[in-house]
């Protein structure tokens, strides 16, 4: 019954795009200060991965997509109070969000990644980091983390109000380290040359994807049917290397076609096989 209701679905959500003439369009949103995910233009919009990787799924879908900037503390609240269809927005898939709303599959993978000065001696373990000062922003789940790890590992904290004064604190040598998201710290090195991506805590990894209203299973399947034809057709990986200054490894999400439908091992995950229709 449920292969047969998964078939039923995938042929009246998939029929291709002359099927989405005469939908409004798609509503979503981006926190717009979240470089280089969503950062404003000179023109007054908004530019960056999530929203060149949400316009390309729109197309796919043959519809319009409106994107709003706004505060990310408020995106999932307006988008469960019906203002928007999903959220553009990175969003970590956790259990708790997943108990009340829909998550695609991820993709990207977020993890927490230090960042060194160039020619310092590159971090192989966390033992590596005794001794030494780590900068991070303040108020961040980076901060947080480190401020409880800190004794664990023998660190010290230096808190900054922005990410890119923890980065210059890197550079000018006040910190050995800056521990960040691993977009944010591979996009601060496309900026700033003295300053390269080095080790990444591995068991931070989680799936950022595109969250839905409860109830939203047909435009899940829609999205993350083109996402699932964008990793194939190597979209997803062309612009994670544009906009994050180097190329996903093959088993990074960007490359990723996970199997069922959502995140694996969450609530909402529907197991069902399903095959990419591209």
């Amino acid at each position: 019954m449920r292969r047969s209701l998964t078939a039923a679905l995938l042929s009246m959500t998939l029929a291709g795009p002359a099927l989405a003439q005469g939908q409004p369009p798609l509503r979503c949103a981006v926190d717009g200060t979240f470089a280089p995910h969503a950062f404003p233009t000179m023109q007054g919009g908004v530019q960056g991965f999530n929203v060149d990787l949400f316009k390309e799924v729109a197309k796919r879908l043959g519809r319009e997509l409106t994107i709003d900037s706004a505060s990310f503390s408020g995106l999932i609240p307006a988008m469960n109070a019906g203002r928007y269809d999903f959220l553009c927005a990175p969003t970590t898939a956790t259990r708790e969000r997943a108990e009340n709303m829909l998550f695609t599959e991820g993709y990207l993978y977020t993890a927490f990644q230090f960042g060194i000065r160039r020619g310092s001696a590159p971090i192989r373990s966390m033992d590596d980091l005794r001794g030494k000062a780590i900068s991070v922003n303040k108020g961040s789940a980076y901060d947080a983390w480190a401020q409880a790890n800190a004794s664990r590992y023998g660190f010290t904290v230096q808190t900054y109000d922005t990410q890119p004064d923890a980065v210059q604190a890197v550079v000018s040598g006040r910190a050995y380290a800056n521990l960040g998201g691993n977009t944010v710290v591979r996009y601060a090195a496309t900026r700033t040359p003295q300053f390269v991506p080095d080790f990444v805590i591995r068991e931070t990894r989680a799936h950022w994807s595109a969250p839905l209203p409860m109830g939203a299973t047909a435009l899940r399947v829609q999205i993350e049917n083109a996402l699932e034809c964008m990793k194939k057709d190597g979209t997803i990986a062309r612009l994670s290397q544009q906009w994050f200054g180097s190329a996903p490894a093959e088993d990074d999400a960007e490359n990723t076609v996970f199997p069922g439908t959502g995140v694996p091992g969450l609530p909402g995950y529907d197991p069902t096989p399903r095959e990419p229709r591209c």
